[in-house]
């Protein structure tokens, strides 16, 4: 299962980096270890190694190409690797000179026979294709004030702002806008990819938190999730934070760790 979800969220990372390319970005992809190290363009949220551990151990002559790709580019090496990797590829990495920086947790639920209300006072509109700009400004303004403290890296509004739109052209891509009293209040969407579908994009305005939005986006893409024939969802949060409590609630359950390791030129 891990396999799975690690080898579809590489492949909307790789999507999204090639729109990024074609507008000539100068980024690049290559295989490494079965999964792929991404560079989209400078500063960009993209830049990183995913996937990685489900195809073998990368050589050393495999991990020096990489490392010299990003160093040609000057940007850090990071490395999103699963605890269910390949054992060897921790060691190897830390043995270079990678610094553990922090985790984040995937956590998923089966999507079989589930029920999910929205609450009242909050209306949540999937998005029919023409309101991308009026999403985008929701999500953007919502995680520039985060719920959880400081993470290891943080990034320019306009670098969230041209991931979150590559992404939302990546594959089946279904993006949501939660409104109370008529005003938009928060945005989410969620990316459908061999019957799972990763939830992503969950932002919710200051003056609107603590409201119910976010349980309704959720219950919202579960439902639909479950309609489109999905047969588990998945979700990313931070350890501890209350994105992965309001996850917990729903019935998502925690299914592995991702170490985040990076090494500077």
């Amino acid at each position: 299962m891990a396999a799975r979800i690690e080898e579809a969220e590489a492949s909307a990372i790789v999507a999204a980096t090639e729109v990024a390319m074609a507008r000539g970005s100068g980024g690049f992809v290559r295989g490494v270890g079965g999964g792929t190290a991404c560079f989209a363009e400078t500063g960009s949220p993209l830049n990183k190694v995913v996937g990685v551990g489900f195809g073998g151990v990368p050589s050393v002559g495999e991990w020096e190409a990489v490392e010299e790709a990003y160093a040609r580019v000057g940007c850090p090496v990071q490395v999103e690797l699963a605890q269910l990797a390949e054992p060897g590829i921790a060691e190897g990495l830390t043995g270079r000179g990678y610094r553990l920086m922090s985790f984040e947790n995937v956590l998923g639920m089966r999507l079989d026979g589930g029920e999910w209300a929205v609450p009242e006072g909050v209306e949540v509109r999937l998005d029919a294709g023409d309101d991308l700009d009026a999403w985008l400004d929701v999500v953007v303004d919502g995680f520039a004030y985060p719920d959880e403290g400081p993470v290891h890296e943080e990034f320019p509004r306009a670098a969230i702002a041209a991931v979150m739109r590559d992404m939302a052209s990546v594959g089946e891509t279904r993006r949501y806008l939660a409104y109370r009293d008529g005003v938009a209040a928060g945005g989410a969407s969620v990316r459908i990819d061999g019957g799972i579908a990763a939830l992503a994009g969950a932002a919710t305005l200051l003056a609107h938190r603590r409201r119910g939005v976010q349980t309704a986006l959720l219950a919202t893409r579960l439902a639909d999730a479950a309609r489109a024939g999905c047969e588990l969802a998945t979700v990313t949060t931070a350890p501890g934070s209350k994105s992965q409590q309001n996850a917990q609630s729903q019935g998502f359950s925690l299914l592995y760790t991702r170490a985040i390791l990076v090494k500077d030129h």
